[in-house]
């Protein structure tokens, strides 16, 4: 099945295919291949420390707390604290196996993923 294209006529009585204007060719060029136009401007040097802060603070934060919560839940203060004194079925559950595995392995999620994103840390250039 062929789709025809619409006909303008021309100044001699001959019949022209119609063609759109450039603005709209290079429009639909910049739908289909963004970095067609142009490349991402350069980084200046505060923007380049923002982002290198940022990842640092990222793995710093997820260590910390995947430590965190890989050792807390096997001590007596996950428990004993006075928060859970109040509500005894609470403190049961806290105390299980399960639920501290449970936090052990997330914590244990959240070191991977810290040293994941500092070993995959790129700057772009």
């Amino acid at each position: 099945m062929s789709v025809e294209h619409p006909k303008l006529p021309v100044g001699n009585g001959a019949v022209a295919p119609a063609q759109a204007p450039s603005s709209q060719v290079e429009a639909g060029r910049a739908l289909l291949d963004p970095a067609a136009d142009s490349d991402p401007p350069p980084a200046g040097f505060a923007q380049r420390w923002l982002h290198r802060s940022s990842a640092f603070l990222f793995v710093l934060l997820s260590a910390v707390a995947g430590v965190l919560l890989v050792i807390l839940p096997w001590t007596p203060e996950w428990t004993d604290n006075y928060l859970l004194i109040s509500f005894p079925w609470m403190r049961t559950f806290f105390a299980s196996g399960f639920f501290r595995g449970l936090c052990s392995g997330l914590g244990l999620v959240d070191v991977w993923i810290g040293f994941w994103e500092a070993l995959h840390y790129h700057e772009h250039k």
